[in-house]
């Protein structure tokens, strides 16, 4: 009787593993069938989202829906005095969704606020030095992602990333990224992969390509990755997001291997946007 009750609850276990990430995907579905955003949130992008501009119907479509459900499912907050409006909201929805544009729902499935503040923020800090002595300061912040699944953002450096579409520094694309790596657990610089086997060549390829920074930014030597990125692995794979979605041309022509390895992991090109 015990086997048979263990055997049944392993059954149950597997079903609902297997099974559940469809079941969501078919209720909002149903949910947001009939969804849309309307003619006045599409102009917004078209004026402050570039890539919007040049993506095929079939893209924005899918973005759009992925952008409806974000503003649905995850919570807004304004802090230091900052008035939010349905405007802020849509285009921190819309960059936050281009990285999954074909990813399945939940997007983000850890991220559950994201605070906007009007500008850069002071924000506490504590450090370590060598004798283990601790102290605490303010540090000036434009934005974070943090492990538990909030983000905070400079509503005035979110503008800026869209102003300058083509500069490689977007701080939306940033800390969002930060969250793909963070699904797993870990901050390391390397996200959930399709297939076990994709992580050995994710490590060799961007192991490589971070030490090659490092080795360029060290050198003075030419590098289209934002030197940002030889802080350490995670901020390299924020950083290169960045790059990968606003220098795509530039990128690929100075790092061919990490750049294929990109557009299998976020499942698209955009150097087509561009």
């Amino acid at each position: 009787m015990v086997n048979a009750l263990l055997l049944f609850a392993l059954v149950m276990f597997v079903s609902v593993y297997w099974y559940w990430p469809k079941f969501q995907q078919r209720f909002w579905l149903n949910k947001y069938h009939d969804s849309s955003l309307n003619e006045q949130q599409k102009a917004l992008l078209i004026k402050y989202m570039p890539i919007y501009r040049n993506m095929t119907d079939a893209d924005r479509e899918k973005l759009e829906r992925h952008i409806i459900w974000f503003l649905n499912e995850k919570r807004f907050i304004g802090c230091d005095g900052l008035k939010l409006n349905d405007a802020m909201k849509l285009i921190v929805a819309a960059d936050a969704c281009l990285l999954v544009l074909n990813k399945p729902w939940p997007l983000y499935k850890n991220v559950k606020e994201i605070l906007l503040y009007p500008s850069a923020y002071y924000a506490p800090q504590t450090s370590t030095d060598n004798a283990g002595l601790v102290s605490y300061h303010n540090t000036v912040r434009q934005g974070e992602s943090w492990p538990g699944g909030t983000l905070v953002l400079s509503w005035h450096d979110v503008l800026e990333g869209n102003r300058l579409p083509s500069d490689g520094h977007n701080l939306v694309f940033h800390e969002f990224a930060h969250q793909l790596d963070q699904e797993t657990g870990k901050t390391t610089g390397t996200p959930v992969l399709t297939k076990s086997a994709d992580y050995k060549n994710w490590a060799r390829v961007f192991s490589r390509a971070y030490n090659q920074l490092k080795t360029h930014v060290a050198y003075s030597m030419p590098h289209v990755i934002h030197s940002y990125g030889a802080t350490n692995e995670a901020e390299f794979f924020a950083v290169i997001t960045e790059t990968f979605l606003e220098k795509p041309a530039e990128l690929r022509h100075y790092d061919p291997e990490i750049y294929t390895m990109l557009v299998d992991y976020y499942q698209f090109d955009p150097i087509k946007w561009h």
